[in-house]
C-alpha cells in the first residue's frame, strides 16, 4: 500500500513542479512598492484554470504526503 502511495505522491510532485513553472512571471511579488503593478488583484482565464489546478494538486500532495507518513509509522 505505502509502495502505491509513494508512486502517486512521486507523480503528483512531477506535475506539480510543471505546474509551478508553468505560472507567469512576475506573479510573486507584483504588489511590492515599485513595481508599478499596484491594482492587479485577480487571475482571471487561463491564469484562474492554472492557479485552480496547482490549489488542487498542492492538496492532493498534502494528503498523499500525511497519508504516507501515518502509514508508514
Amino acid at each position: 500500500m505505502t509502495a502505491v502511495i509513494t508512486w502517486i505522491l512521486v507523480a503528483i510532485s512531477a506535475i506539480l513542479c510543471l505546474l509551478i513553472v508553468l505560472q507567469a512571471k512576475g506573479n510573486g511579488l507584483s504588489l511590492a512598492p515599485g513595481s508599478g503593478d499596484f491594482g492587479k488583484f485577480e487571475k482571471r482565464g487561463p491564469e484562474k484554470i492554472l492557479h485552480i489546478i496547482t490549489t488542487v494538486f498542492v492538496i492532493g500532495f498534502v494528503v498523499c504526503a500525511t497519508l504516507l507518513f501515518f502509514l508508514a509509522a
